[in-house]
């Protein structure tokens, strides 16, 4: 048994006690080939829930700090989160955006799902933000369809994304999937990649329902 299968039967029913996550829309992500999950991120446990409801492996980026803890609790989130499919990459370094892209690009190439949260880190207040053309850049290289989803009711079980999240009811609704193989060779061309990620984004908003803000993420948490 793998350690992913593992995950899923020991904890999957304990998550899905604590989440009771409803799937909406799941039979939009292709059972095989590359995929691109492109949605919203409201809380820790977003990194958490993807991953044990989809039917099929899905491999993200993550924090190289959620592997490198020390003592018990350390070792058990890098054995959860290596196992659920965090790849951990040192973000914050001058080449972190750069190694998150070029890790999506390999899981993409080898036919695998690659989930990614466009805003670049979570909402500050539950609003949405405006998309990094990572996802634009992923796609147009790889020629992989987008399917966008949207959580919802995460950032009521853990309000500020930190401490120990309480039970309750959450939403993962996946859209239609969004194929820019019009773009093709474009991948360098940043009024492209921008279409691309509005597109994207604008379907995320239509999924969550949540307050679009012309704006990063980043810049609005340091304001």
């Amino acid at each position: 048994m793998s350690r992913l299968a593992l995950i899923k039967a020991v904890l999957g029913p304990i998550l899905r006690l604590m989440f009771r996550p409803r799937m909406e829309g799941i039979e939009n992500i292709p059972g095989t080939g590359p995929v691109i999950l492109a949605g919203n991120h409201l809380t820790f446990i977003d990194s958490m829930i993807m991953p044990i409801c989809c039917d099929r492996p899905v491999f993200f980026i993550g924090k190289d700090e959620y592997v490198t803890g020390k003592g018990l609790k350390g070792r058990l989130m890098a054995w959860f989160f290596t196992g659920v499919g965090m790849i951990p990459v040192d973000r914050d370094g001058g080449r972190g955006g750069v190694a998150a892209l070029m890790t999506g690009r390999r899981i993409l190439e080898e036919g695998r799902a690659f989930a990614i949260y466009p805003e670049g880190t979570r909402s500050p207040d539950g609003r949405l933000y405006r998309g990094r053309t990572g996802i634009a850049r992923l796609t147009l290289m790889t020629g992989a369809p987008v399917v966008p989803f949207a959580m919802i009711g995460t950032d009521k079980l853990q309000p500020g994304g930190s401490g120990l999240p309480r039970p309750g009811k959450v939403t993962v609704r996946f859209g239609e999937p969004m194929e820019f193989s019009r773009y093709e060779g474009m991948d360098r061309d940043r009024y492209v990649l921008r279409a691309v990620t509005d597109s994207v984004m604008a379907e995320v908003m239509r999924l969550s329902g949540q307050e679009y803000v012309d704006m990063y993420a980043t810049k609005a948490k340091a304001a």
